[in-house]
């Protein structure tokens, strides 16, 4: 299976731009908190120490092809996905600090980052050059790109008046879940495995190939913890 050349680059330095958005983001929504100097320094470290430490565990594992799929072994990416939401979930849930960083970043923030997710167009061109079945690449494209287009419009409704579009901003965050969710499925129905269904003419080898892999299992269990974070501050 031959790996687009434009395909590397797109992915690494995309997700790399993620991860430094997050962590400046945070820093300056704890700035803007008047968090105390050495609070904030302890609290964005520990964060971008996870962070990081999250993204190079999975860059190694997809580089050795952990994840990679075949029509005679049982799926693994699955565990690349579902790890890090739980190991996200209770960490909001028992570390005190990681919960008071989620009340002190702006939920218009936690929204509008999420602008990224309109990377998910590069779906749509694998799929017009052949590269992507079109049972998977339409459905989480199409999705991606809603979803990263209307972030910003959301974020910036909350900021402006928060009572009255907190509404917006659920909804917003159950269909961003739910395009993951969908996304996710249809990875994992048209990829060569042992419960693949779907796409037996074109499989879709390349979403579980480096570096492409980078998507369902750093890109999308952080979407989904934005979600949970963004959710739980509405509450």
């Amino acid at each position: 299976m031959l790996v687009p050349a434009y395909l590397p680059p797109y992915i690494l330095i995309g997700t790399v731009a993620i991860v430094v958005t997050v962590l400046v983001g945070l820093h300056r929504a704890l700035k803007r908190a008047r968090w105390p100097d050495q609070d904030r320094k302890r609290a964005v470290l520990s964060v971008a120490t996870l962070l990081l430490g999250w993204y190079l565990a999975t860059l190694v594992l997809a580089w050795f092809e952990f994840y990679r799929g075949a029509s005679s072994r049982v799926p693994t990416i699955q565990y690349g996905l579902l790890v890090p939401i739980i190991v996200g979930v209770v960490l909001a849930w028992k570390w005190k600090m990681l919960g008071r960083v989620i009340e002190a970043v702006p939920q218009e923030w936690i929204v509008g980052v999420q602008f990224y997710r309109a990377l998910g167009l590069m779906f749509l061109v694998l799929y017009a050059v052949g590269r992507l079945p079109g049972a998977f690449a339409l459905p989480a494209g199409v999705g991606d790109v809603i979803v990263g287009l209307v972030a910003p419009v959301v974020g910036i409704a909350y900021a402006r008046n928060g009572a009255n579009a907190a509404g917006l901003v659920r909804v917003w965050n159950l269909f961003g879940i739910a395009d993951l969710i969908v996304a996710v499925g249809t990875g994992l129905l048209t990829s060569p495995s042992p419960i693949q269904v779907l796409a037996f003419d074109a499989p879709n080898e390349l979403i579980s190939a480096f570096p492409l892999v980078m998507v369902p299992v750093f890109l999308v269990p952080l979407s989904i913890l934005l979600h949970l974070a963004s959710l739980k501050k509405l509450r």
